[in-house]
This record gives C-alpha cells, structure tokens and sequence, in this order.
C-alpha cells in the first residue's frame, strides 16, 4: 500500500484558489443574465473531481443567474484551469446560498420582536 503525503489544508487553500479566481472570471462574463454575484464558499470533494460554488446576489434574478453560471461552468472551469496549478481541476457546481437572506429576514423578525416587546412594556406601564 502506498502513503500519500498530504499537504496540511490543501483543499481549503485550493478551494479559497477557485473562490478568488472565479470571482475574477465570472466578472469577466457577458451574459447579461448575470447579475451582480458575489462568491461566499467553495467546497471541493477530496479527490478533486467536484467542487460546490455558493453564490449571493446583489442585483439579478437568482434563478437566470444560476442557469447562466451552470451553463458556463465549463468556460469557467478551463479559465481556471489556466491559472491553477493543481493537476484536476474540479468541475463547478453553483449553488444559490441564501445565507445573507436568512440574515436579514431574522435581522427584521428580531427588530419586530424588540419594537413588540417595547410597545407591550409601554402598555403595561400605563
């Protein structure tokens, strides 16, 4: 059996590669379905066949812009392949992530929580 000497956080430091130079590629893109994208994660499998792209939107349709980044997943992942310099580079996958919209939807839930408590304490000391 052969020992494979792993590099300590390869994947993280490859990962957090594609996620800085996809950012530039995709910025680079003329498709006007895309809206304004911001890349928040990249997961790459172990083997480095795959890799999971999480993306928000600042300005654009998130399912127009979702076609269009899957649709150029192959343009994107040889304009990676031109810069990286790892053997495989994993095949892209983008996925919505929500994250930032879930902020803000408890953002508001807690504020409206705090202004409900607020005007029931008002009442109460009447």
């Amino acid at each position: 059996m052969r020992h494979k000497r792993s590099i300590p956080n390869r994947g993280l430091r490859v990962a957090d590669q594609i996620q800085r130079d996809l950012a530039e590629l995709i910025r680079e893109l003329k498709d006007p379905r895309i809206g304004m994208v911001t890349i928040s994660a990249v997961e790459v499998t172990p083997d480095y066949a795959h890799a999971k792209v999480f993306y928000s939107l600042l300005v654009g349709d998130q399912k127009a812009t979702g076609e269009a980044l899957n649709e150029a997943a192959g343009f994107l992942r040889n304009g990676l392949f031109k810069r990286l310099q790892i053997h495989t580079v994993p095949s892209l996958h983008f996925h919505f992530d929500r994250t930032t919209e879930r902020a803000a939807e408890m953002s508001a839930l807690i504020a409206k929580a705090n202004s409900d408590r607020a005007k029931d304490d008002e009442t109460t000391e009447d």
